[in-house]
């Protein structure tokens, strides 16, 4: 499932915004943030653990936790974009370190 990000994504925002049209979320917030949770487990779970994945997926879910934190805790952009880009700086470091395979490759077994 190479490259699913993006059709993932327009999946997940197209359900998102038919149940809002259809009146089945409380208010239109949820879909923001359900919506970004559920895009970065899917791109984990039908791509895998690699050093591609491991940026864009633990990024969509912390971005959905943002969302959700400043709409329903107050917690202000000021402090969640900054905690933001050092998760993103971290998450490349780790992607860039040499111990996940490639996008496409399988992981290679050590005894």
């Amino acid at each position: 499932m190479r490259n699913s990000f993006f059709p993932i994504a327009l999946i997940i925002v197209g359900s998102g915004w038919l149940l809002n049209e259809l009146q089945l979320f409380p208010d239109a917030n949820w879909i923001v943030i359900l919506g970004l949770i559920s895009a970065g487990i899917l791109v984990l779970v039908f791509e895998g653990f690699n050093s591609s994945t491991i940026v864009k997926g633990p990024l969509l879910i912390a971005a959905g936790v943002a969302s959700y934190l400043n709409q329903h805790h107050g917690l202000g952009w000021r402090v969640l974009i900054p905690s933001l880009l050092i998760l993103a700086g971290v998450l490349l470091l780790i992607a860039h370190s040499g111990t996940l395979p490639e996008p496409g490759q399988k992981p290679v077994r050590r005894m």
